[in-house]
């Protein structure tokens, strides 16, 4: 399925279909979410990315399954991280089993690895020992403190970067008594993209040089990028706000109000859009009130601000204000849980929310690609791969014959499923 509606005037052709980066083959080494979130970008976006997961077991993701769930070999979670791969298992302890890797990687353009900091080394295929023998291959190392500094032996895991980094210190209501980590593993996504991104930009640079180079970034990098306003508070100052709940550092008012019956989100910090929303929703007082003047008065009376806006939206439903808000052009919308996002008009027209055929559990509800190319679309072409799925399909494409595959598999060096 293709995972754009086009604007008029621009139809992709058909040689674009299935997305810019077709071409590119992809190895992933990566296991669990920060790894194969990079992989899934560039699968989605065309490469063929070939996920190697370990023998015995396979990626722990697949058994990260949620009370309900049947299938104890694909859990949502690992078809949510895996789609548009291809699946193949091998053991990479064994000198066999790195060489069927290392004939994989003699045709590939990129590597993705999320093991601990010397794991690949001890195996003879850090960067190190890949670069001169794959002069182009561009090796991406994705960790949880980088491959350098004083924390690059430290395993880390989202919940470590969300401390770290003070993401933890700027998160939760202002009274808390704990603190909260941001809901989604978000360095573990962020550091995915990131990654990504190093690799789409290290392929761009090849082409001119004609050389790979190593790519590495981690959750502790993706973790500090996130407090840039905080950050740029604590340059000026000396310190920073800590959590203030749904409210922003800098501006006011921007942030959940109670309705009648739920909630909203209101961005009305900006002169233009206070003044709009003070005079046109019926409280022209508001824009009169020299506290409120501007940013910077409305920001050292908040408390004083919060008191006047709060039993003025609890006087009317969540639906009225939404409708008063848009028809005046103010920024405002509603507070959803994830299933209602779901079935949400516009995360459903934005293709956000598709859904792809499992050969076992058949249809598989799943989060679309982000990004809408018009000349080369990104399709969905696949569901997760189960285990060892195409190991045998992807050794025949590298020269193995079928005795050798027989014969690898029956040794343990690698196990073959469906392909």
């Amino acid at each position: 399925m293709t995972m754009n509606e086009l604007p008029q005037g621009h139809a992709a052709s058909k040689a674009g279909a299935g997305g810019p980066l077709q071409g590119v083959k992809v190895i992933e080494l990566a296991h669990v979410m920060a790894g194969p979130t990079c992989g899934r970008m560039l699968a989605d976006m065309g490469a063929d990315v070939i996920k190697v997961e370990k023998v015995p077991g396979g990626d722990d993701t697949r058994r990260d399954i949620v009370p309900g769930e049947a299938d104890d070999q694909s859990s949502h979670a690992f078809m949510m991280m895996n789609r548009n791969k291809r699946g193949v298992a091998i053991n990479l302890k064994t000198p066999s089993g790195r060489a069927v890797l290392c004939r994989l990687l003699e045709t590939a353009d990129v590597l993705i690895e999320n093991y601990r900091h010397d794991t690949m080394a001890r195996l003879g295929l850090g960067w190190d020992d890949l670069k001169t023998e794959f002069p182009r291959l561009i090796y991406c190392a994705v960790s949880g403190f980088g491959r350098s500094g004083p924390y690059a032996e430290r395993a880390g895991f989202d919940l470590i970067a969300q401390g770290m980094t003070g993401l933890m210190s700027i998160t939760g209501e202002e009274d808390a008594r704990a603190p909260v980590k941001v809901g989604p593993p978000i360095t573990d996504i962020a550091a995915g993209l990131l990654a990504a991104m190093g690799v789409t930009a290290a392929l761009f640079a090849r082409q001119t040089t004609g050389r790979g180079q190593f790519v590495d970034t981690s959750l502790l990098e993706a973790g500090v990028i996130f407090t840039y306003w905080h950050s740029a508070m604590a340059f000026a100052t000396g310190s920073c706000p800590g959590p203030l709940g749904s409210a922003h550092p800098l501006s006011t008012p921007y942030q959940a109000y109670r309705t009648a019956d739920g909630w909203i989100t209101l961005g009305a910090a900006s002169e233009s859009n206070w003044r709009r929303f003070a005079v046109e929703s019926g409280y022209p007082a508001l824009a009169e009130d020299a506290r409120f003047a501007d940013n910077a008065s409305r920001m050292a009376n908040k408390a004083a601000l919060d008191s006047v806006l709060e039993p003025i939206f609890r006087s009317r439903s969540t639906v009225d204000w939404l409708s008063v808000l848009e028809a005046i052009g103010v920024p405002a919308g509603p507070i959803m849980t994830v299933s209602e996002m779901h079935k949400d008009p516009q995360v459903l027209a934005r293709q956000m929310v598709p859904t792809l055929e499992h050969p076992r559990r058949g249809a598989v509800p799943t989060i679309g690609f982000p990004i809408k190319f018009s000349d080369t679309p990104v399709e969905i072409r696949r569901a997760a791969p189960d285990y060892g799925q195409h190991t045998a399909e992807v050794m025949r494409q590298h020269g193995f014959s079928a005795a050798e595959i027989s014969k690898l598999s029956t040794s343990g060096d690698v196990l073959t499923g469906a392909g």
